[in-house]
């Protein structure tokens, strides 16, 4: 009846999920590793496939259509399913209607007790209210295939779960919440993820080309930081050159001209906005600082990195 599809980039993770799934339901690890790495040691029940590092999607795929069952339930390969969760996504797929093509399980993360939470475990929080995050969804394989599965095009594991999402209830489909229980862990991917997680920003850009202007609010989301990180970095740029090409009047300090006030008025509203951008994401940490020191770094890269992958996901959406 039901088939776990589980892609993978080789996290240690992988193995303490296999053992806490059993050998209860058909399993298929698709391995997304390029091609040379060597090959995963996985339990004696489970299929593994092989898709060279094309990215989730590809790899998601790759699993569902080598599966034979009405249900695929794709998890995540750092979740961890508690005791019981496979009787319990067997009763949320029970008796469901036809029109219904997905059932999603409820993520729980488990924030550091003691201590407000840093902004990257705020960010990890933030999928307890995601919308059809496939780090625990079902899907009927024949709504898959109706709809073609994940859109290859996103490459890495964001939006491609909502965009699959969107084109099932555009389709006519209905998608509701199970009553399973899947722990999500609270992971600090270093210093720099947050700047990282900006690529995310292209996807975006194909959401909106494929979905239309209001894709965030048909999923649940909140406006992003966007349009206020592309005046940010539109000051700062501006700052640079007009300082640059006007300077500064030695040794009085006296800005030379129009250019060089405008200039110096830039950077005054460059510092403003990059100062509350850090404060709104220091302030409901523990402010600690190392967490001080990276969110004031991190939130001078943010903005412009944000609108640079932008600009990348427009020009190849439009292609």
């Amino acid at each position: 009846m039901i088939t776990v599809v589980i892609p993978t980039i080789g996290r240690r993770s992988l193995h303490r999920l296999l053992a806490a799934l059993g050998t209860g339901l058909e399993t298929i690890v698709v391995d997304d590793r390029p091609r040379f790495c060597p090959a995963l040691r996985v339990p004696g029940h489970v299929r593994v496939l092989r898709t060279g590092g094309r990215g989730p999607a590809a790899a998601r795929n790759a699993g569902w259509r080598a599966a034979g069952t009405p249900w695929i339930a794709f998890l995540d390969d750092d979740v961890l399913p508690p005791p019981g969760w496979m009787d319990a996504l067997v009763t949320d797929l029970r008796g469901l209607g036809a029109d219904v093509a997905g059932s999603q399980g409820r993520l729980e993360v488990r924030l550091p007790a003691g201590r407000r939470p840093t902004d990257a475990e705020r960010n990890t929080a933030a999928l307890t209210r995601a919308g059809w995050a496939t780090a625990d969804m079902a899907y009927r394989r024949a709504a898959l295939a109706a709809v073609g599965g994940f859109d290859e095009r996103f490459p890495r594991a964001y939006r491609e779960d909502a965009d699959l999402a969107l084109r099932l209830m555009k389709a006519g489909h209905r998608l509701v919440k199970g009553r399973r229980v899947t722990e999500h862990p609270v992971r600090d991917d270093g210093f720099w993820a947050s700047v990282r997680a900006q690529r995310g920003n292209a996807d975006d850009a194909l959401m909106r080309r494929v979905h239309g202007p209001r894709w965030r609010a048909a999923v649940g989301g909140v406006p992003g930081r966007l349009p206020r990180h592309a005046v940010t970095s539109t000051l700062g740029l501006a700052s640079c050159l007009l300082l640059l090409l006007h300077g500064v009047r030695p040794p009085e300090g006296v800005a030379r001209g129009p250019g060089g006030l405008m200039g110096l008025a830039a950077a005054a509203g460059w510092l403003a906005m990059t100062a509350e951008f850090a404060w709104a994401r220091l302030a409901p940490g523990p402010r600690t600082p190392g967490e001080i020191l990276r969110m004031a770094v991190t939130s001078v890269f943010i903005p412009p990195v944000a609108c640079a992958h932008r600009l990348r996901g427009e020009l190849r959406a439009r292609r």
